[in-house]
């Protein structure tokens, strides 16, 4: 397993005695049409981490592959202007989060920082989520996710 996906593995472990099965695929899992094409699930099932620079601090919307966010939602969640909202810097995120863009896990980042869930990922039994590559996926229940995620579930999709 990759250095990251299992650093991922065990800090889920540690932190909520949760053991996520790593799925590690070479062709990469970088878009949610490649990561449902890897899992074999619908793209909407795929929890895609994206990262977001809202009035200058890091939010983290797990957004279903099947969704866009709409940067006027995530302004709305959080009181603030749609000009106040714009996705992080790559570089920001590997530094403050520890994941780089496209392996961002929902959850197990280096600090805390607020979590919205797309409430449509709720509908589902089971999502699939990055697991610290761009290769690396894991399966969970999505009230799982959003518990150790510390997630409020939200309508920020387009």
């Amino acid at each position: 397993m990759h250095p990251r996906a299992q650093a991922f593995a065990d800090r889920a472990r540690d932190e909520f005695s949760f053991e996520p099965v790593v799925e590690e695929f070479p062709e990469g899992t970088k878009t949610a049409a490649d990561a449902a094409a890897a899992v074999g699930c619908r793209e909407a099932q795929i929890a895609s981490s994206l990262v977001f620079d809202v009035d200058g601090s890091l939010v983290v919307s797990v957004t279903s592959g099947a969704n866009r966010v709409s940067e006027a939602a995530l302004g709305e969640v959080f009181d603030v202007s749609v000009a106040a909202v714009s996705m992080a810097d790559a570089e920001r995120i590997r530094a403050e989060l520890g994941w780089s863009i496209g392996g961002v896990p929902p959850f197990c980042h280096e600090r805390t920082v607020p979590v919205v869930l797309d409430e449509t990922l709720l509908t589902f039994e089971t999502v699939w989520a990055a697991a610290g590559t761009p290769e690396a996926v894991f399966s969970i229940e999505p009230t799982a996710l959003q518990q150790y995620a510390g997630a409020e579930p939200v309508a920020v999709s387009e």
